[in-house]
Parts: C-alpha cells; sequence; structure tokens
C-alpha cells in the first residue's frame, strides 16, 4: 500500500506509476534519503537540450541547496525562473534471483521537482555552507575555518523547495517463478554497506596533528540538518 502524508502529498508529477508499491510519499523517509545520499543528479533542460548533472546537495528543514559555480550554466537557467528535477539514489543491496529475469537492487530513492532559487541572502548562504559540510562530514563544520565573505561571493548557491517530493523503495529477497524455486542455484541478497577505508592524510599535513574524531567515526547516518536562525526568511 502507497503511504502518504498530509506534510507531502502526491502531485501528478510525483506520482510513482511503475510499481506503485514502491512509491512513498512520506516526509521523514524522504528527508532521510537526501540526507544519507552523497551525490544528486540535477535534471533540466536548456536552450531544448536536456542535462543531467552530478552535485554536491544538503537539506536543512524543507529546502535542499545545492554547490555549483558561478560560470555555470545553473545561473542562467535560474533568471529565467526553470524548473528542475533533482534525484538522489542509495543503492543497499544487490538482487540475485535464480532467472536473470528478476535480477534486482534494494534500494532507496527521492525525487524532487520545482523552481530553482538563486541563494543571496549571506545569512541563508552560510547556513548553506554549513548545511553541505555537515552533509559531506558531520562534525566538521566547528573543526575548520569557516567561509569569509569572498569566498561566499564566489559561491553559487542553489535552492529547492521539498514541496514536491516522492520516495522509492524495493527491500527483500528476489521473487522468482513458482517453478525456478527448485532450480539449483544460489539466490539471496548481497548487502553493499557504505564503509570507509583508513584515512588518508594531506602530505603537507603537519606531523603533530591529530586525527579527529568526526574523520575516524566518519558514517552516513545524520543527524537532523541545521536551522536558520531567526524563522523563516
Amino acid at each position: 500500500m502507497t503511504l502518504e502524508t498530509p506534510e507531502t502529498p502526491a502531485t501528478e508529477r510525483t506520482t510513482v506509476r511503475r510499481l506503485r508499491e514502491r512509491g512513498r510519499y512520506d516526509r521523514e523517509l524522504i528527508e532521510s534519503i537526501l540526507d544519507e545520499g552523497l551525490i544528486c543528479h540535477l535534471g533540466f533542460v536548456e536552450d531544448g537540450h536536456p542535462f543531467v548533472i552530478p552535485m554536491i546537495h544538503a537539506r536543512a528543514e524543507d529546502t535542499v541547496y545545492l554547490h555549483g559555480s558561478p560560470g555555470s550554466r545553473l545561473l542562467n537557467l535560474m533568471k529565467r525562473g526553470a524548473d528542475a528535477c533533482m534525484t538522489v539514489t542509495i543503492v543497499d543491496a544487490l538482487v540475485l534471483a535464480r532467472s536473470a529475469f528478476h535480477h534486482s537492487m534494494n534500494y532507496r530513492s527521492a525525487v524532487v521537482l520545482g523552481e530553482l532559487r538563486e541563494v543571496i541572502d549571506r545569512d541563508e548562504k552560510l547556513l548553506a555552507s554549513h548545511a553541505l559540510t555537515e552533509h559531506v562530514a558531520r562534525g566538521r563544520w566547528e573543526f575548520i575555518r569557516q567561509p569569509n565573505d569572498d569566498e561566499l561571493r564566489k559561491t553559487l548557491i542553489v535552492a529547492m523547495s521539498l514541496d514536491e517530493a516522492s520516495a522509492k523503495v524495493r527491500t527483500g529477497p528476489p521473487v522468482d517463478d513458482e517453478e525456478d524455486y527448485e532450480l539449483p542455484i544460489w539466490a539471496g541478497i548481497l548487502p553493499l554497506p557504505m564503509t570507509p577505508a583508513a584515512p588518508e592524510p594531506d602530505p603537507r599535513l603537519r606531523p603533530e596533528i591529530a586525527l579527529p574524531g568526526h574523520v575516524r567515526d566518519w558514517t552516513r547516518e545524520h543527524a537532523a540538518p541545521p536551522t536558520l536562525e531567526g524563522g523563516d526568511e
């Protein structure tokens, strides 16, 4: 059964049509996928040509922020108030079935649709920089030199609202044709957790600087993103 909450109602554009039982519309799940996924892909049309660009993203409350270069084609796109489609996908496991037809993956994906908005306000830009840094490595913001005004001016930050969003999820073992369950073929799932390797220090790192805990204990389990002081814009 498809879940839906008043917080993120399904729209004509976000309603899952293929494999409807995998569709999810509850905000908590959508936000958790956005928070855990490291990279998003942003799709848009410019001058009649489609583009899909991988970008770093981060969520703060009901807004997703995207980090880019002021020289990118996104800036001209935003000036025209164009719509975009942002997707985040997390692959949890390979689903290995008895037949080639029923091989699949267990995954969680989120789709956000809406108009792009350039972030101009300094305080919101700083909030977005905070969120983007914490999205990559939670605990990093308080450990580093934070951006100065010149760096903020040189950074393009784009915002999208979560008003129109949905998720799609597959879990569980393979589902084979009934007659195939008797075949002498191994079937099941192969989990693919994201596990970091040992950190590699910068060659120019001073030898007395110790490895910080937020790097040593890095994980994709995220706490609640930061909020903008002073309430809504």
